[in-house]
């Protein structure tokens, strides 16, 4: 489904033309709070203001702790958008999570016993919140959540906060989600939207046009794989590792681009993703003026059925017996560290490798400066621009057949009549 700008614009208009009320949410004084602290309710009395806007950070997730493995695996293996295990889905999921989860348990354990996933997308969030409040003082104040698909928390836990901070229930309001996965997947990006259209479907109303009746509204900011701040604070961090090797040694190091891989399936359905990496892999590149040879290898292969590669082991293990030890492993597709590189990047690859002095990992975004302000500008241009959603995530892959996928597509793209530019919402 193709989204058609001007239609969106028509109904917009006509829609503003048939009423002179707004939506105004009031603004609680700013002040500082400690980290992790529940943002204060809003209250929202329908005379004009463009805020509060909530910000909803978008992501896979990660336990905690080891006692949320095995819920944590279910809920991944029961996911047909990110592992397709098609019709015996509901016997082959429970089967795998519960024969994995012993050694994952022991993974998790081995990387201070939880992933910090949460930790680092509540941080990145709060402090782009706090960026936001200065450079959109319209669509201030911004709150911050976070909802993973398959840990805590939820995304049925994040809606029903929202509903409890005043957002929704009748007062409207505006969330924006935010995916967190820089690169767009229908196993990702697709997946957590997905189950985002169906808590709204679920607490709020079926129809996009429910808006009316004061239930959120929602626009997406779906990817972002060549963002200038993005590709500056992945180009920072690999020039920090570099300069680990001896000068003489250092331009011929070779860069390996790690991204989680996806089953070939559903690459040749025609998901974007592979080819939205490979665009964040020479935006870097050309950042870093092609100062070294590169490659893009793929991680996480889960089960028999064929997978993107090269695998990133495989390729290290190669080019060490080829001789070539400087290898420089890039996480490219996450923005915060996590089982994928903490674990199986650093104990699996690069400590199984046998040369841990020259194959080396850059650093994860986690709290870099440079990617939060990254942040806070994408998601000031998308409340400025008055867009829904993008023209490319309402076109679906070749060959989905989903019908789930394009309900959720129907239902973002038809909040367009009630989004506006800087946040604001007009009120039927």
């Amino acid at each position: 489904m193709a989204l058609r700008t001007p239609t969106q614009r028509l109904a917009r208009d006509a829609l503003r033309s048939s009423t002179s009320s707004r939506l105004s949410l009031s603004r609680p004084e700013t002040h500082s709070r400690r980290f992790a602290t529940p943002a204060p309710p809003v209250t929202q009395d329908a005379t004009g203001s463009k805020g509060p806007t909530a910000m909803v950070f978008l992501n896979m997730g990660g336990p905690s702790t080891t006692g949320e493995v095995g819920d944590f695996l279910s809920r991944l293996f029961a996911d047909g958008d990110l592992i397709p295990l098609g019709r015996l889905q509901s016997y082959l999921g429970p089967l795998i999570s519960a024969r994995r989860t012993p050694k994952i348990q022991k993974q998790y354990a081995a990387i201070g016993g939880g992933s910090p996933i949460r930790k680092w997308s509540e941080y990145q969030n709060a402090e782009m919140c706090k960026i936001l409040d200065k450079i959109s003082p319209e669509t201030a104040p911004h709150k911050p959540y976070v909802a993973f698909r398959y840990a805590n928390p939820l995304t049925e836990e994040m809606y029903t906060k929202l509903l409890e901070d005043g957002f929704g229930n009748g007062r409207g309001g505006r969330a924006v989600a935010f995916t967190q996965y820089p690169q767009y997947s229908c196993s990702t990006t697709g997946s957590s939207l997905n189950e985002l259209w169906k808590w709204r479907h679920r607490l709020e109303g079926k129809s996009a046009s429910d808006n009316g009746n004061g239930s959120i509204t929602w626009s997406v900011i779906d990817r972002w794989p060549v963002h200038h701040g993005l590709v500056e604070a992945f180009a920072q961090n690999v020039e920090a590792k570099l300069a680990e090797y001896p000068e003489e040694r250092r331009k011929d190091v070779v860069l390996l681009f790690s991204a989680h891989s996806l089953p070939m399936s559903v690459v040749n359905r025609g998901d974007p993703y592979p080819a939205e990496v490979a665009a964040t892999v020479y935006a870097v590149m050309q950042r870093l003026k092609f100062s070294n040879p590169y490659r893009l290898c793929w991680q996480s292969q889960v089960g028999p059925s064929a997978w993107l590669g090269p695998q990133t082991a495989t390729t290290v293990e190669e080019y060490t017996a080829k001789g070539q030890k400087d290898l420089v492993l890039i996480p490219i597709a996450f923005t915060s560290d996590h089982i994928e590189t903490l674990y199986e990047l650093d104990e699996e690859v690069i400590g199984e490798s046998g040369h841990t002095d020259t194959v080396k990992r850059v650093e994860s975004l986690n709290g870099s400066p440079v990617f939060i302000n990254a942040l806070a500008d994408i998601a000031k241009a998308h409340l400025e621009t008055g867009v829904a959603c993008s023209q490319q995530m309402g076109l679906r892959c070749p060959g989905c057949t989903s019908e789930r996928c394009l309900e959720s597509k129907r239902f973002f793209a038809g909040q367009q009549v009630s989004v506006s530019p800087l946040g604001g919402k007009t009120a039927a």
